[in-house]
């Protein structure tokens, strides 16, 4: 099963991610635990961090770091559902 891809992002403070997902999902994504690895260490920058954008699906940021939707969605914590259609 392929995940439902980001269609909005929102930075958080402490290294989270507020996650819109085209199924109506509303997820919190913790990306605290990937800052200390080198190619992620630039997103420990709170200014850098809330450069998130969605990208194909999962999130980016200016220098190419990023997470793929399947990483966000099974990471990520529901905080709610919203009506798709509406």
């Amino acid at each position: 099963m392929m995940s439902p891809k980001v269609i909005k992002v929102e930075a958080l403070e402490n290294s989270c991610l507020r996650l819109f997902f085209e199924n109506g999902e509303t997820r919190i994504f913790d990306a605290s635990t990937y800052l200390d690895r080198g190619f992620f260490k630039e997103l420990q920058n709170s200014h850098y961090f809330k450069q998130a954008k969605p990208f194909f699906g999962g999130v980016q940021w200016p220098h190419e770091q990023d997470f793929g939707p399947d990483t966000l969605f099974l990471e990520s914590t529901l905080e709610s559902v919203w009506d798709v259609a509406g």
